[in-house]
């Protein structure tokens, strides 16, 4: 079993309905799908390839190498609560790393490409669900003509690992916000999804962007789309290149099921999704995100 692979272009040919009708399946059914043929140019991917690969060797590896973590695997014991993970976060307004050539530029470029690809498919999910266009970004940004959305870009790397039994590369989850565009490795795989309760590998594609769903999308869909649990495991052989992007709601932005979803299920006032400020929900998710998201819903319900 793999997950979806869709051919975006196809949305601006004779094959949209068809388009829309596998786009929709896979936020339906899946959580979890593949976009080729996204808009992003191969040219650009290849140097942010070739620039976050030398990031990590030049400026993370000699770290990783003594880190806590590495010698804590060499006690030969299972460690919990611990990922096999290297990983820093862009965002605008922080630093960046400065001693990789091309390194900023690169990835400044590219957060750009992903941020237009991640509203495009936001407009695609409000068509499929029967919503205004642009409602998802307005709900993210916190009203009309406002640009308040967070977006982030996760540069990780999950090195060799010499006894992948201890140790998790990245523990099952579901993530906390919007959508999330993935950059995956295309030669070392690990990212696993959770489906009818077996653990699917999200298989490499070179040069696609991986989508999935985040618990906002939950929400705001009336759990027409679902978060999904996903894990990346830990590889005795490769360095996995992980570039995931998160296109998610403002910290002050409030999030509640969309009213013609709670309409068209028929539902009574007390709903299965609670309405609630995203800042909030992050605190509880903080303290929660490796475990079942169901009591997350309630503990911000309750705030």
């Amino acid at each position: 079993m793999a997950i979806p692979v869709i051919d975006f272009s196809k949305l601006d040919g004779e094959e949209r309905a068809a388009t829309l009708a596998q786009i929709s399946n896979g936020c339906e059914e899946w959580g979890f799908f593949q976009l080729v043929n996204h808009g992003v140019s191969e040219e650009l991917l290849e140097r942010v390839k070739k620039v976050s690969d030398e990031f990590f060797k030049n400026e993370r590896e000699v770290n990783f190498k003594k880190s806590t973590l590495v010698k804590s695997l060499n006690a030969n014991q299972k460690l919990e609560n611990v990922d096999w993970e290297d990983v820093i976060t862009l965002l605008d307004d922080n630093e960046w790393p400065s001693k990789t050539p091309g390194f900023k530029e690169t990835m400044e470029e590219y957060r750009v490409e992903l941020k237009k690809l991640a509203e495009r498919v936001m407009e695609v999910m409000d068509e499929n669900l029967g919503l205004p266009k642009g409602y998802m970004k307005k709900a993210f940004n916190g009203g009309e003509g406002v640009n308040d959305a967070f977006f982030g870009t996760k540069v990780s790397h999950y090195p060799p690992c010499p006894q992948p039994e201890l140790v998790t590369g990245l523990r099952p989850h579901t993530d906390a916000g919007g959508v999330i565009l993935l950059f995956q490795d295309d030669q070392v795989g690990g990212l696993q999804i959770l489906k009818d309760g077996e653990w699917i590998d999200v298989q490499p594609l070179r040069n696609s962007i991986v989508i999935n769903t985040g618990d906002q999308i939950e929400v705001l869909s009336n759990g027409l789309y679902k978060s999904v649990w996903h894990r990346v495991l830990a590889t005795p052989t490769g360095n996995r290149r992980s570039i995931a992007s998160f296109y998610n709601p403002s910290l002050r932005a409030t999030i509640a099921p969309a009213p013609e979803l709670v309409e068209k299920a028929n539902q009574e006032v007390n709903q299965t999704y609670p309405k609630f400020v995203f800042g909030d929900y992050l605190s509880i998710y903080a303290e929660q995100k490796f475990l079942p998201k169901e009591p997350r819903f309630q503990a911000v319900r309750a705030m």
